[in-house]
C-alpha cells in the first residue's frame, strides 16, 4: 500500500514521525507484499526545517508522481495557517485526492487540504488552537473542535500532534483488524483510543482581542462570584446594560449563550482546582458553583467526555500522595456515581 506524507517547511516534527512510527510498527506484523510503502513528499526534493530545529531529507517533489497513492496524508506546522500554496500544489492535491482510496491531514494540515477545496461540505477537525480561525477562513467546511479524528468519506482529519498516531493506528485497524493496531500501539506504548476529546488539552476561557469589552467584564464578574446561582439578568445588571442588549452582544461577540459560558467558566475553574490541589469532589465542586459533586461529574463528562477523577489523574497524578480517609470516601462516592451513570 503506497502511503504520501506531505511534508513542508517548518513542518512539526511528531506530525511526520507518529504516522511513520505506526506504519513501521505495522509493517513488522505484515507479509512483504502487504507492507506499507511510505513516501515523504514536499514542494521538491530536498530538505526540509521542522519547527524544532530538526533537518528532514525528503527525497521526493510533488511533481515527480503522476499516479495516486493509495492514503494521502498532509502533516501540520506551527506556521502551516498562514501559508497560501501554489496553484500547481493545489491543482495536484485535488488530483491525488480524487485518486486515492483515503487522504487527509494531521493537525493542522487540514488548511493545505482547505485551501484545494477538498474539506468544503465535510465534517473535519484540527489543533484545538486553529479550529476557530479553519471554521471562520473556510465555513463551508463544519469544524468539529473537540474530536481528536473525524471520518468523512475518504476523508480523514485529525488534532494535534500526536492524534496523528490516533488517526494512523485508525487506519491500520481498518485495513488489517483492531488485533494488529492493538499490537502496533502496544509497541509504541501508546493508547490505541484515548478518552475524551481535545477539549481538555486546551487552555481555560478567554477573552479574543476581537471580543466585545462587555464580554471580559462577564468573564470577570462570573470569576468572583463563582458560587452563586447567576441568572441572565444578574450578568446583564453586572455589566449595566438592558437584558435584551446583554443577550444580543454576548451572543455576538462570545459565540455561546450566557448559561454555556457560565459553565464553561465553572468547569475551567474545576479543572485548574483539580490540576493544583487535592481536594475532594465535593469540595471542588462547591467552590465552582456546582449543585455537588453529581452535577459536576455529569458536566464533565458531558463537556471534556471525561470524570473529574479521571481528568485529575491525568494532569495531576497521585505519585508520592498521602492517601485521608477523606479521599478514600472520595473514591468509593466516585465509583458508586460511574456505576449508577
Amino acid at each position: 500500500m503506497k502511503v504520501a506524507i506531505v511534508v513542508l517547511d517548518d513542518v512539526q516534527a511528531l506530525d511526520v514521525a507518529g504516522p511513520l512510527d505506526v506504519f513501521a510498527e505495522a509493517n513488522t506484523f505484515l507479509p512483504e507484499h502487504q507492507k506499507y510503502e511510505v513516501f515523504l513528499v514536499g514542494n521538491e526534493a530536498g530538505t526540509v526545517t521542522c519547527s524544532n530545529g530538526m533537518q528532514l531529507t525528503v527525497p521526493h517533489g510533488y511533481t515527480d508522481f503522476d499516479t495516486p497513492f493509495d492514503l494521502l496524508l498532509v502533516a501540520g506546522g506551527p506556521r502551516l495557517p498562514d501559508v497560501q500554496p501554489q496553484p500547481e500544489f493545489l491543482k495536484w492535491l485535488q488530483d491525488q485526492a480524487g485518486g486515492a482510496s483515503r487522504f487527509g491531514s494531521v493537525c493542522n494540515g487540514a488548511f493545505v487540504l482547505a485551501h484545494a477545496g477538498l474539506l468544503d461540505g465535510k465534517e473535519v477537525t484540527t489543533h484545538w488552537a486553529d479550529a476557530s480561525r479553519l471554521a471562520d477562513e473556510f465555513p463551508q467546511a463544519s469544524v468539529q473542535p473537540d474530536r481528536i479524528f473525524i471520518r468523512d468519506g475518504r476523508l480523514f482529519t485529525s488534532a494535534g500532534v500526536t492524534a496523528g498516531i490516533d488517526l494512523c493506528l485508525s487506519l491500520v485497524a481498518e485495513d488489517w483488524g483492531h488485533e494488529l493496531a492493538v499490537r502496533a500501539a502496544k509497541r509504541l506504548v501508546v493508547y490505541i483510543q484515548r478518552e475524551g476529546g481535545q477539549s481538555q488539552y486546551s487552555p481555560y476561557v478567554g477573552v479574543r482581542k476581537d471580543q466585545d469589552p462587555i464580554v471580559g467584564k462577564v468573564l470577570r464578574y462570573v470569576t468572583e462570584h463563582i458560587t452563586e446561582a447567576l441568572s441572565i439578568e444578574q450578568l446583564a445588571s453586572a455589566v449595566s446594560v438592558s437584558r435584551r442588549t446583554f443577550s444580543r452582544l454576548f451572543a455576538k461577540y462570545a459565540k455561546v449563550t450566557p448559561s454555556a459560558f457560565v459553565e464553561q467558566v465553572r468547569v475551567d475553574t474545576a479543572r485548574k482546582l483539580l490540576e493544583e490541589t487535592d481536594a475532594p469532589l465535593k469540595t471542588v465542586a462547591f467552590n465552582c458553583g456546582f449543585h455537588s459533586a453529581t452535577h459536576m461529574r455529569a458536566t464533565f463528562f458531558r463537556r471534556l467526555n471525561v470524570t473529574p477523577r479521571q481528568y485529575r489523574q491525568r494532569f495531576r497524578g497521585t505519585a508520592g500522595k498521602q492517601w485521608t480517609s477523606g479521599d478514600v470516601e472520595e473514591q468509593v462516592e466516585t465509583a458508586e456515581l460511574e456505576l449508577v451513570d
